[in-house]
């Protein structure tokens, strides 16, 4: 198994906890989004004010990717829920490149790249 140097380690760490940590507010903000506009929450209401607000920047590039579905008040938003895919692909992808990072000995580079053929 490859390693990274102690410092290193301690900083990909920190870094890649932080991604997951920023993914794990925004995919919480953006399913209370999904669940208020769902339940067809109250907008006059302090918190969902807040929440929407504070997700509109987020689901901003997703609003004409797919149409709304309204039934009954109930908005069923498809394009909270691509923005939650997407936030996470894009957090997954900086992790990943963060751990590209590690120390690996051509022994361990051989066996993987075999395992990904």
């Amino acid at each position: 198994m490859a390693n990274f140097n102690s410092s290193n380690a301690r900083s990909v760490y920190f870094s890649t906890q932080t991604v997951w940590f920023i993914l794990g507010v925004v995919e919480v903000l953006l399913a209370l989004r999904f669940l208020l506009k769902l339940l067809a929450a109250n907008t006059t209401a302090v918190f969902t004010n807040f929440i929407y607000t504070a997700t509109n920047l987020l689901v901003a590039p997703f609003i004409a990717v797919f149409r709304t579905t309204y039934t009954a008040g109930n908005i069923f938003e498809w394009t909270t829920l691509l923005a939650a895919v997407i936030y996470f692909a894009i957090a997954a992808g900086i992790v990943s490149l963060l751990l590209m990072g590690e120390d690996i000995t051509t022994p361990e580079a051989n066996i993987r790249l075999r395992n990904q053929e």
